[in-house]
C-alpha cells in the first residue's frame, strides 16, 4: 500500500513516527512537510532521518489555516503514485483546497492516482460558522472524504453536523515513552509538606491560562513554578513574576524539548494546565499532560476541552480559570502522598495508551480499512455497470416511489413530539398505533398525554421542560428501540395510514442516495398543499421581495410534519440542531444531509393529512419561532452578513406590503416589519423570559 501523506507539521521529527510504524509494517509511506514551521513559539525546520522518505515544500502564510504550499512542488507531488492520500490539515483551510484542486487538475490529465481515496484531519472542537470562503472549502472537501481521523471526540461530532458522512475516527496524538519515562525511583522527588514544584509547559498566551496559574502560585509560598515555552504574553507574565508575592519563586526556561525536556519533566511534582476556554478555542488535545504522565509526574488540569478526556480519571480537574481551586489541588497533589502515588500510577497507565506505536497501528487500520471499502466499492459498481439488469433501473428524480418492490425492508419507528392538544394526537396515534413502534416526547409534561400514550401502547417520555421541537426530536432518536431503523418524524396534527408509510419507505430503500421521503399532504378539508421547497438563501429572499420568487422553484427539501428519515442517513449526518426551538430544523438537517451528498424526495403515491398549527392557535407566537429559526438558519448556513442580506429584503418586502395592501395582509406585514426591525431572535429570547 503506498500513502502520500501531507502534513505542514511533520517538520517535528516525532511527529513523523506515525508515518514510521506504518513503513515498519511493508507499506510505503511518503511524508510531506512544510521547509521550516512555527512549533511553540520555534522555528523548526524539517530534518530527515537518514533513509527516510520525508520532503519539505516551501510554504506562504503562517497561520495553519491559511497558508499554501508551493504550487509546483505540490504538484509533482501529487502525481507519484499512491493507494490513498492523508491531507492532515483541516477540512476548511486553504491548503486543502490548493491540495484537492490540484488533485482535481491532476485527474482531468488522466492521473490515475487521483481517483485514490483521500483522508482529512480535523481538531476543531468549536462549532464555528466560519467566513465564506472557509465555509465553501470545507463543504467541497467534506463531499468526497472517505473518512476523517479527529483528536477528540467533539471535533468528529462538530463535522457529523456539518455534513460528514464518510467515518470519524478518533485517533489520538503519539508521545515516545522511550524518551517520558518516569525518573528512576531514587531519583524521584517525593515533597511533604516543604517546597511543591510546580510545573507549566507550553504557549505564553491568554487563553492557556499562565496567569491564572501565577495567581494561584502567589497564594501560597510553598508552591514554586517553573514555565517552559514562549509566546506573546511572555513580558508581561515576566513583569508578574518579578511582584513581591511571587519574587524568587517563578523561573522562566524558554523552549525545551526532546531529552531535555524529557528531564525536566522528572524534577517537577506536579504538572499544571490551565487552559481556559473562549469562544474560539477549546483546549484540543493536551500533548503535555500525556507528556507528564508518562514521566510520572501528577497532573492538575483545567476541566475544559478535551482535557477530562485525555486524563480519564488520571489526574484532578479544576474550574477553568479559578485560581484558589488550582492552588488548592496544587497543595493537595503536592501534600499527600496517597493522592499523588495514585496519580503516578493511574497516569502511567493511561500514557501508554499514547505511544506511537498504538497511534501508528490505529492509522495503519484507518488507511487499510480505507483502501480495502474503496476498492470493494469500485469492484461492486464496475459490477452493477456490466450487469444486464442496469440498462433496465430507473433514473432517480424527485418524484419517487413508482414501481419500487425492495421486500426486504427494515423496520420503521415513529417519533412525536407533542405539547398540548392531545385530541389531535388522538387521531394521529389511532391508525398507526398496531403497526409501529411508537415514541411520544411530551413537550407538555400533560398527564392526558401520558395515558393516552399508554393507551396506544407508545413510549412516553416527559423530558421535564420545553426545549423545543429539535430537542424533543433527538430525545426521541435516543430513547429508539433499534438505532438502525429509519425513522418516521410524525407531526401531533398529522394522520398517515401504515400502507403509505410502507409506500414512504419502499421509495426510500427503491434509491440508496435519498435521505429523507416525505408524502403528498392535504388539509383536513382536502387542499393539497405544498410539501417540497427550495433551500432559504438570500438571494432568493430578494427574488421573492422583488415579486419573481417563481425563479426559485427549486425542490430542495421536504417539510418535516410527516418526513421518513433513512437511519443511515442520520447516523451520518446526525440528529436536529438543538439551536431550532421551532422550525426550520428540518430545513437545516436537509441541508446538511446535501452537502454530504444526500438528497430528499417526495412519494407521489403516499398521502398524508397535514392541519398546519393545530397544536397552536396564537399566530403571532407562531409567527416569531418561525422567523427567529430563519434568522438562526440564515447566520449559521451563511453567516452574519448573509443574515443581514435576507433581513433587508424582508424588511423591504414588508414594508411595500404593508402600504399596498389592505386589511388582515397590510396588518400581517406591518406585523412582520416590526418583528424584523428589532431582530426576531432578539423578540423570540423576550418571550420566551416571560414565559
Amino acid at each position: 500500500m503506498r500513502i502520500l501523506r501531507i502534513s505542514h507539521s511533520g517538520v517535528v521529527d516525532a511527529w513523523r513516527e506515525r508515518e514510521r510504524y506504518v513503513r515498519s509494517h511493508g507499506h510505503a509511506v511518503r511524508s510531506i512537510s512544510a521547509k521550516a514551521w512555527d512549533e511553540g513559539g520555534m522555528p523548526v525546520e524539517l530534518v530527515a532521518r537518514p533513509g527516510e522518505d520525508a520532503v519539505g515544500i516551501r510554504t506562504w502564510g503562517s497561520h495553519p489555516i491559511a497558508f499554501i504550499y508551493d504550487p509546483l512542488a505540490l504538484w509533482r507531488e501529487l502525481g507519484r503514485p499512491h493507494a490513498l492520500l492523508d491531507i492532515h490539515e483541516e477540512p476548511y483551510s486553504l491548503a486543502t483546497a490548493e491540495i484537492l484542486t490540484l488533485r482535481a487538475l491532476r485527474g482531468l490529465l488522466g492521473n490515475r492516482s487521483v481517483k485514490a481515496p483521500y483522508i482529512m484531519y480535523s481538531a476543531q472542537n468549536i462549532t464555528k460558522t466560519h467566513p465564506l470562503l472557509f465555509r465553501w472549502i470545507e463543504r467541497s472537501s467534506l463531499r468526497e472524504v472517505s473518512a476523517v481521523s479527529v483528536c477528540n471526540d467533539e471535533a468528529g461530532r462538530i463535522l457529523r453536523g456539518k455534513g460528514l458522512r464518510t467515518p470519524a475516527r478518533t485517533i489520538s496524538l503519539g508521545i515516545d515513552p522511550l524518551v517520558f519515562s518516569p525518573a528512576r525511583r531514587g531519583e524521584m522527588r517525593r515533597p511533604h509538606g516543604g517546597e511543591i514544584r510546580v510545573g507549566y509547559v507550553g504557549r505564553l498566551e491568554s487563553h492557556k491560562g499562565v496567569h491564572v496559574l501565577l495567581a494561584a502560585v502567589a497564594s501560597d509560598p510553598r508552591l514554586h513554578l517553573s514555565i517552559v515555552g514562549g509566546g506573546p504574553r511572555e513580558t508581561q507574565l515576566h513583569e508578574r513574576a518579578q511582584q513581591t508575592d511571587l519574587a524568587g519563586r517563578v523561573e522562566f526556561l524558554g523552549h525545551l524539548s526532546g531529552s531535555d525536556l524529557a528531564v525536566h519533566y522528572q524534577s517537577l511534582d506536579v504538572l499544571a494546565v490551565p487552559s481556559l476556554p473562549t469562544s474560539s478555542w477549546l483546549e484540543q488535545f493536551g500533548r503535555v499532560a500525556v507528556e507528564a504522565m508518562a514521566s510520572g509526574v501528577p497532573v492538575v488540569a483545567s476541566d475544559t476541552g478535551a482535557l477530562p478526556d485525555v486524563l480519564d480519571g488520571a489526574g484532578t480537574l479544576v474550574p477553568p480559570g479559578d485560581a484558589a481551586a488550582l492552588r488548592d489541588a496544587l497543595l493537595r497533589v503536592g501534600t499527600s502522598p496517597d493522592l499523588r502515588a495514585g496519580h503516578i500510577a493511574a497516569g502511567l497507565d493511561r500514557a501508554a495508551q499514547y505511544s506511537w506505536d498504538a497511534v501508528g497501528e490505529a492509522y495503519l487500520r484507518l488507511y487499510t480499512d480505507v483502501v480495502t471499502n474503496h476498492l470493494m466499492d469500485t469492484h461492486a459498481r464496475m459490477s452493477a455497470r456490466n450487469s444486464p439488469a442496469a440498462a433496465a433501473r430507473a433514473p432517480a428524480s424527485h418524484d419517487v416511489g413508482k414501481n419500487t418492490t425492495d421486500d426486504s425492508l427494515r423496520s420503521v419507528e415513529v417519533v412525536v413530539v407533542a405539547y398540548g392538544s392531545p385530541h389531535l394526537l388522538d387521531r394521529t396515534l389511532a391508525p398507526i398505533a398496531q403497526s409501529f413502534p411508537i415514541i411520544v416526547v411530551d413537550n407538555s409534561s400533560n398527564q392526558v398525554i401520558r395515558r393516552l400514550c399508554e393507551r396506544y401502547g407508545a413510549r412516553y417520555i416527559d423530558p421535564g421542560r420545553n426545549s423545543g421541537f429539535a430537542a424533543g426530536v433527538n430525545e426521541g432518536l435516543r430513547a429508539m428501540l433499534n438505532p438502525d431503523a429509519d425513522v418516521l418524524l410524525l407531526n401531533p396534527d398529522a394522520v398517515v395510514q401504515p400502507q403509505d408509510v410502507r409506500r414512504l419507505q419502499q421509495a426510500l430503500r427503491s434509491d440508496p442516495d435519498l435521505a429523507s421521503v416525505g408524502p403528498t399532504q392535504v388539509d383536513e378539508h382536502g387542499a393539497a398543499s405544498r410539501v417540497i421547497w427550495p433551500f432559504p438563501s438570500p438571494a432568493g429572499s430578494w427574488l421573492t421581495t422583488i415579486g419573481l420568487g417563481a425563479l426559485h422553484r427549486r425542490e430542495d427539501f421536504v417539510i418535516g410534519s410527516v418526513l421518513l428519515i433513512r437511519g443511515q442517513a442520520l447516523a451520518d449526518v446526525g440528529g436536529l440542531d438543538e439551536r431550532f426551538f421551532l422550525y426550520a430544523e428540518e430545513t437545516d438537517w436537509a441541508r446538511r444531509a446535501r452537502h454530504a451528498g444526500w438528497h430528499h424526495g417526495v412519494v407521489t403515491t403516499a398521502t398524508a393529512m397535514h392541519v398546519g398549527g393545530g397544536t397552536s392557535d396564537d399566530t403571532r407566537l407562531r409567527d416569531t419561532y418561525f422567523h427567529a429559526s430563519q434568522e438562526v438558519y440564515f447566520r449559521k448556513h451563511f453567516g452574519a452578513s448573509g443574515w443581514a442580506v435576507n433581513r433587508a429584503a424582508v424588511i423591504t418586502g414588508s414594508a411595500v406590503r404593508a402600504v399596498v395592501l389592505t386589511g388582515s395582509r397590510r396588518t400581517d406585514a406591518g406585523r412582520r416589519l416590526m418583528l424584523y426591525v428589532r431582530g426576531p431572535a432578539k423578540v423570540q429570547r423576550q418571550l420566551t423570559a416571560r414565559q
